[in-house]
């Protein structure tokens, strides 16, 4: 059964001259959030989007929807399943749309040629037979960082076309990592394309980024920051209009920002979309404004003069030629020429930002999104669960999750220990009556005294580790009872110094503080409203009396963060004791399997995880 369709935000921003009003066409941006996996669903939803455009006054002549919209983009090898036909999408979406002649651009997972392909399908839809115009497939594939495209589909062969639409100009599409390749867009431009559509799905990345003139005073993501730095590059070098369409929502923690844009060929963002949210955004362009831009700023046609020039090296005939200049002339050297005063060497370090500041407001919006997609639209959960220790890290958890799934639907557990201090109890209880949330007081004095009773010869170490153990089952338990999902707590600084028990307080399934350092956690928590003695105490997991983090450590967050900041980017950190970097490299090294699932011996050609790659999420 389909979902119903939610009605989307319209945000118009027109295109302003200085000249008299000139012929435009209006294009719409959908910032659009697939079901994983759900071919059917999704392009019943993308139908409904252009149906909503369709209807607004004036009507578009093009919509737009960002990569993979038919299926998400992190589906691993259920690509296999996902891709269809170009003319099977074709097909679906006139099926899906009954309205009035419009241009449409879809993303989504291609079979062609018995090949698998990455691409967007150019499509006019009308009363008659859609009509295919072009079929971009992906060229270059990334394989860093959280991608691995080339795994599981095929570079596109054909290159980039500029091709002639259905409102009269001429496009050309580059799909995401495309547009990072200067020379696709401008072959797309040398082919004559008006207007570059840059269907994408970039996760954001990047916890604040220093405003650019363009930015209207809104801190972005970095990863946004760069985006649009680079397709404003595209549009100025080669005097073209761009339209960037990403996609809104979060697929295995990874979140697609929106915030999609259209570009001048002056290089000016002339609209730009919310941030993880969905909205279709509409932006008028004028087409005879090319001209203006191409001879104010003749780049284009400078290359397209120069070409043969640039070129000439690529055959690689003269490669070993010699270098070729005019010998020296004009009488003899100058010896008893009077030499010129010493120059003064100047060299300005650029003051360093600390790493590890971001945004807070930025920071609160992306987690408080997160979520809400991962809890409820992923895992179809209504209510969420929090240990709360009487630390600073469940309290920001417990305080971000009432912000997304509403205080009625989260549940404080506290779960004290006969030798846990009373502080700890009375800080949850803080926090508890701060939000207003329901709560629930488990003891597991009982339960953990009476397994080691039975196995006996106890220890520091041992005992902790069967408390942390004992709150998961107090929790998971808490969790079918409710249904409610369990909420992590962990911070990155935790993670990757080992300091958790495994299968213990990381086990939560969905945890939005894993990728926050300790002080960043601090500076969030301040800022969502945390009461300050919570924020300011010692951290400690409670598990002895008189135990503090920083005491079984040996070094200080402030320190192991910056420190750990450097080694995990593969960089020496400099400025700190010798001991300190040694202590947190030697828990670094030997704590990775604490942050991996367990090892499985492959003795198969379907392993789970191996072979058989499904994400969290499909």
């Amino acid at each position: 059964m389909l979902r119903p369709y939610i009605f989307l935000p319209s945000l118009t921003v027109p295109y302003r001259r200085i000249f008299p009003p000139m012929p435009h066409i209006r294009i719409a941006l959908s910032q659009f959030r697939p079901n994983k996996g759900e071919y059917a669903e999704n392009v019943a939803r993308i139908g409904a989007v252009i149906a909503q455009a369709a209807q607004l006054d004036p009507r578009p002549a093009l919509v737009i929807f960002p990569e993979t919209a038919t299926s998400g983009y992190f589906v691993e090898g259920g690509v296999k399943e996902l891709a269809v036909t170009a003319g099977t999408l074709a097909r679906d979406l006139a099926a899906a749309y009954e309205g009035p002649a419009i241009d449409v651009v879809v993303g989504f997972y291609e079979r062609f040629q018995n090949h698998i392909h990455n691409s967007a399908l150019y499509v006019t839809l009308s009363k008659q037979k859609p009509e295919v115009r072009h079929v971009h497939r992906k060229v270059f594939l990334p394989t860093y960082g959280v991608f691995d495209e080339e795994r599981f589909v095929d570079r596109g062969q054909e290159g980039v076309r500029s091709f002639e639409t259905g409102w009269g100009g001429k496009a050309a599409i580059l799909i995401c990592e495309d547009a990072w390749h200067s020379l696709a867009a401008t072959v797309a431009a040398l082919e004559g394309a008006q207007l570059v559509i840059v269907p994408s799905a970039s996760p954001a990345r990047g916890l604040g980024e220093p405003e650019d003139e363009d930015c209207e005073g809104e801190t972005l993501p970095a990863s946004v920051v760069r985006w649009e730095r680079i397709v404003r590059g595209i549009a100025e070098e080669h005097g073209v209009f761009v339209a960037l369409a990403n996609l809104v929502g979060f697929e295995g923690g990874k979140g697609f920002p929106g915030a999609s844009a259209v570009i001048d060929p002056t290089g000016r963002v002339i609209a730009r979309g919310p941030l993880f949210e969905e909205a279709l955004l509409t932006a008028d362009i004028d087409l005879d404004s090319l001209t203006t831009a191409r001879s104010d700023s003749p780049l284009l046609a400078d290359l397209q003069s120069a070409l043969p020039v640039l070129t000439k090296s690529l055959s690689g005939a003269k490669q070993d030629q010699k270098v070729r200049f005019d010998p020296a002339a004009n009488g003899s050297p100058a010896h008893g020429a009077q030499r010129t005063a010493h120059v003064g060497v100047f060299a300005k370090r650029t003051q360093e930002n600390d790493p590890l500041a971001i945004d807070p407001e930025l920071t609160r919006k992306w987690l408080v999104s997160f979520l809400k997609d991962e809890v409820v639209r992923r895992r179809g959960f209504k209510k969420g669960l929090v240990g709360l220790s009487g630390g600073v890290d469940s309290a920001l958890t417990a305080f971000l999750a009432a912000e997304a799934l509403g205080r009625e639907n989260i549940i404080g557990v506290r779960m004290p220990y006969r030798t846990s201090s009373p502080e700890s109890l009375a800080h949850a209880q803080l926090v508890i009556d701060k939000l207003g949330i329901p709560s629930v007081t488990v003891d597991i004095s009982d339960a953990v005294d009476g397994y080691l009773k039975q196995v006996g010869d106890v220890d520091p170490h041992r005992l902790g580790n069967v408390m942390a153990r004992e709150r998961m089952i107090v929790l998971f338990d808490l969790s079918a009872k409710h249904k409610a999902l369990p909420l992590g707590t962990s911070n990155k600084s935790e993670r990757l110094l080992g300091y958790f028990t495994w299968h213990g307080d990381d086990a939560p399934p969905v945890n939005p503080l894993g990728d926050l350092f300790k002080t960043q956690v601090w500076t969030l928590a301040r800022h969502v409203g945390v009461p300050e003695e919570i924020v300011a105490k010692p951290a400690t997991a409670d598990l002895i009396k008189g135990q503090t983090d920083e005491g079984d450590l040996g070094v200080s967050y402030l320190h192991a963060d910056r420190i750990l900041y450097h080694l995990i980017r593969g960089e020496e950190p400099v400025g700190f004791p010798k001991e300190e970097v040694e202590i947190v490299r030697k828990r670094l090294d030997s704590t990775h399997w604490k942050r991996r699932l367990p090892t499985v011996a492959v003795v198969s050609q379907t392993a789970i995880g191996e072979f058989y790659l499904r994400p969290v999420d499909y």
